[in-house]
């Protein structure tokens, strides 16, 4: 069996530090800040981001530099066969065909996984590779599993402000104005490919409730079959300091009392800079059957 090196990006809200544990790499997605380009999680901590976008500073996100992938690719492959590549969703950034595109170039030796996910649900699919890689998976085998399920995950996103989504151009200046007048909170959902409005409800405690409901209905429906098998995994994200974040765990635990384990990770920054500070958001993805 060939060495499998699997590779992500901090959109997974995998550290470096914790890469390093897993005996996997992380690429570190870049930011630009007032014109000044900042790598997540090296030269760009979550504590300086928020301090940053609560001060109205540009930032912006980008993609990864194409040499530099390449780069690592190239050194990577000096001691290993073949490379599981596991970026963010294609639906949310242009990184992924950006990474196909390149791996055109590496005969196979190279495979990218466009497999919808981000933050804590893009988390589980690189833990499901490592399990794979150790079964004795090769590269494409690992990409083909982890694509064949791409869409047995679910997340949902309640918002402190509306600021961001006006900022961004998803809402106009009026309807943010006129939410935060009447204190409108979006409930946001990604069910794969992209981020979508799915409920508006007045303030943060009917959004959580919302939320919940939805997440019951998802383990309900679509994912019953792995609940009763229990494949599914419970995961919580959120925005800024984790206090909130905290509290909202407690009532996950309480809507969820089958879930003996819940992962909570702070959302990828390339999330966080369009919807800001004080985002909650829970979530769910199908782990791994290895037969």
């Amino acid at each position: 069996m060939g060495k499998i090196a699997i590779v992500t990006d901090s959109n997974s809200g995998i550290t470096q530090d914790q890469g390093r544990e897993l005996g996997i790499y992380v690429v570190p997605m870049p930011f630009y800040i007032n014109e000044k380009m900042y790598l997540e999680g090296i030269t760009l901590s979550q504590e300086e981001f928020y301090k940053r976008l609560t001060q109205d500073e540009p930032i912006s996100t980008s993609q990864p530099n194409p040499g530099e992938v390449c780069g690592l690719w190239d050194n990577l492959l000096k001691e290993y066969d073949e490379i599981v590549h596991i970026p963010m969703s294609s639906g949310l950034s242009a990184s992924c065909e950006t990474a196909m595109a390149l791996a055109r170039d590496y005969d196979g030796r190279v495979q990218v996984v466009n497999n919808q996910r981000i933050s804590v649900t893009q988390r589980q699919s690189v833990l499901d590779a490592v399990e794979l890689v150790k079964a004795g998976r090769n590269a494409s085998e690992v990409r083909q599993a982890l694509e064949d399920e791409k869409f047995q995950s679910s997340i949902y996103i309640t918002l402190e402000t509306l600021k961001y989504l006006k900022r961004g151009g998803r809402i106009t200046p009026a309807a943010a104005a006129i939410g935060t007048v009447l204190n409108l909170k979006p409930v946001l959902q990604i069910q794969g490919e992209k981020l979508d409005s799915y409920s508006k409800v007045r303030g943060k405690k009917q959004a959580k409730r919302v939320m919940l409901k939805a997440m019951q209905e998802d383990m309900e429906k679509r994912f019953a079959e792995y609940v009763k098998t229990g494949e599914m995994c419970l995961q919580i994200a959120y925005t800024g300091t984790s206090e909130e974040a905290e509290e909202f765990k407690k009532e996950v635990q309480e809507a969820f009392p089958e879930f003996d384990e819940i992962h909570m990770d702070p959302l990828s920054l390339s999330v966080a800079c369009h919807i800001g500070d004080g985002a909650l958001a829970i979530a769910c993805a199908k782990k791994m059957t290895i037969r």
